[in-house]
């Protein structure tokens, strides 16, 4: 998630117009709308919107787009989906699982709802299956906890002396369960252990940050979820204060600070769902368009960083990252 794409500047829960929307004669009637859920702070999705723009629609005449955004507070998406439901989209993009599972439960089979960045689709029961998905959501999974073992190994080959690594997650998201279990078990093949630090909200970090103070751990690897994207720049910030290496899931953390990441390039899975707006709109149903997984993935790295750590990036990672100064 690049940093482009998702700016921390909402000071609080809001529909969102964005300025090019508001054309000089006004949006036509016959517009379609698309309502966008997301829970952390979120002004656009410029990806999202070059992606409609490819496909033809003319954003402000036969699209209008309203952004809603929880700025992290999970716990607001319930009402802040109802909200939006009571607009009458067309369609809602519900950026991962925690938008999906608020916008289906008020949407009540009648609207359409995409997903963009959703970690695993059919674990979390949003789907039937990735071929076959039924209902009225689709979209494009992560891959999330194959993605995390990933992180983990990357973690590893940056710093091979590391054994004790802290993993910052949202263990108020069951789907972030199955995570937890499967990078305990790449730990185990790699010799680590892993000291979960879960948060329920915004406010907890505080007291893990105390935590990891008292008991300062090798290294800090953090699972994605819109709490954590959230709160990037205090995590990133946290672990360069602390000398403390750490790998996150999207290239945002870095551009924020943070040491490295590994994982799906989100620009692209954006873009690439517009393209089930798009049939969606022309007819399509959901149930008919099989979800997609991942075709683009980005290591990236922030050298300033590393310096600032003392950590000599392997030249094997070099090889295959970009690079951030």
């Amino acid at each position: 998630m690049r940093r482009r794409d998702f700016v921390a500047a909402l000071g609080g829960s809001a529909i969102v117009w964005a300025a090019e929307y508001v054309s000089a004669h006004g949006a036509d009637d016959r517009a379609r709308r698309i309502g966008i859920l997301s829970g952390m702070p979120l002004i656009t999705l410029p990806s999202f919107e070059e992606g409609l723009r490819e496909l033809g629609w003319k954003l402000g005449r036969d699209i209008e787009i309203k952004y809603v955004s929880a700025d992290g507070h999970l716990d607001r998406l319930p009402a802040l989906a109802a909200e939006l439901s009571k607009l009458k989209p067309d369609i809602i993009l519900a950026l991962s699982g925690p938008e999906t599972k608020a916008a289906n439960a008020v949407a009540g089979g009648d609207i359409p709802i995409v997903f963009a960045v959703h970690g695993d689709p059919v674990a979390a029961g949003d789907v039937r299956s990735l071929a076959n998905p039924g209902g009225m959501i689709t979209g494009l999974s992560q891959m999330q906890p194959e993605l995390s073992r990933k992180q983990l190994e990357v973690l590893k080959e940056c710093v091979p002396d590391i054994s004790r690594i802290a993993v910052l997650w949202n263990s108020t998201v069951a789907l972030k369960l199955k995570d937890w279990s499967e990078l305990n078990l790449a730990a185990q093949a790699l010799r680590l252990h892993l000291e979960s630090k879960g948060l329920q909200g915004p406010a907890d970090l505080d007291s893990i940050v105390a935590q990891l103070r008292a008991d300062r751990p090798d290294a800090i690897l953090v699972l994605g979820d819109p709490l954590t994207v959230s709160l990037r720049a205090a995590i990133a910030d946290f672990a360069l204060e602390q000398r403390l290496p750490a790998v996150y899931p999207f290239r945002v953390f870095v551009d924020s600070g943070g040491l490295i990441s590994y994982g799906a390039d989100s620009d692209d899975l954006f873009r690439r769902a517009a393209g089930y707006v798009d049939k969606i709109l022309k007819g399509a149903k959901p149930s008919d368009l099989p979800i997609e997984q991942p075709i683009k993935f980005e290591l990236v790295i922030n050298l300033k960083t590393a310096k600032t750590l003392g950590i000599i990036i392997p030249p094997t990672l070099l090889a295959r990252a970009e690079v951030v100064e």
